[in-house]
């Protein structure tokens, strides 16, 4: 059996925020200052922008959080985690042609701008790609998104040999995919993988005969939610 390990780091705010909060943030303060200097303190234009400002700070401060989870289950051998908070739209057998160029289960969980964006290794094992694609900015639910779009890709390689393949793709106002792992590294469910800024997707494909768990329209939760349980090869 596969024990756990975890790897997780104590945060709430997710580093990848920093730079954005600060600029934003910043911004917002130098709007109301230059308001009240036009109107003052007490005019309905400066609370008005008060408001618009700090409601539209809170927004992005939600969408920067990142919860501390850590995999319920005692063992991970053949699990398959959710890599990300989200609603399932795919859940078919497909072609993949980047790198197992045959017939895989796909599995893809769509990210509106009000979930956690913070995406999770989806299973133990070894990174055995890392591959970055430019590409176009539709919308993530497009089917040809996944292939089109701008995207990551991450191969993992399980301790029993088998190989799933995880694709973080860019939507229509996500602009940046950050992406952790390294070629030949050790991953493990709790790690993260990286993080997609401000709505997108991300495609799982599994072997043929992956005991898929969950259905098109289910809410899933990054990092806790078993989507499939991989078939022992033996």
């Amino acid at each position: 059996m596969v024990k756990r390990i975890r790897k997780i780091k104590n945060i709430r705010l997710h580093s990848e925020g920093t730079h954005t909060l600060v600029l934003t943030g910043a911004a917002f303060v130098g709007a109301c200052l230059l308001v009240s200097w036009a109107f003052g303190f007490k005019s309905i234009p400066f609370w008005i922008v008060v408001a618009l400002c700090g409601t539209t700070y809170l927004v992005i401060v939600n969408f920067f959080r990142c919860p501390v989870r850590l995999f319920p289950e005692e063992t991970t051998e053949g699990v398959v985690v959710a890599p990300a908070d989200g609603k399932v739209v795919v859940v078919e057998e497909v072609d993949e042609n980047e790198y197992f160029h045959d017939r895989r289960l796909m599995v893809s969980i769509f990210m509106s701008v009000f979930n956690v964006h913070a995406n999770w290794i989806p299973a133990d094992g070894t990174v055995k790609l890392v591959r970055h694609h430019a590409g176009r900015f539709m919308a993530a639910w497009l089917p040809k998104s996944s292939t089109d779009n701008e995207r990551s890709t991450v191969v993992i390689q399980t301790p029993e040999g088998q190989e799933l393949l995880v694709r973080q793709v860019a939507g229509a106002v996500a602009r940046r995919i950050v992406t952790y792992p390294a070629e030949g590294e050790d991953c493990y469910i709790d790690e993260h993988m990286g993080f997609i800024k401000f709505g997108s997707r991300v495609d799982v494909y599994l072997p043929l005969g992956t005991q898929p768990l969950v259905r098109i329209g289910q809410a899933t939760t990054g990092n806790e939610t078993v989507i499939a349980r991989l078939t022992n090869k033996s």
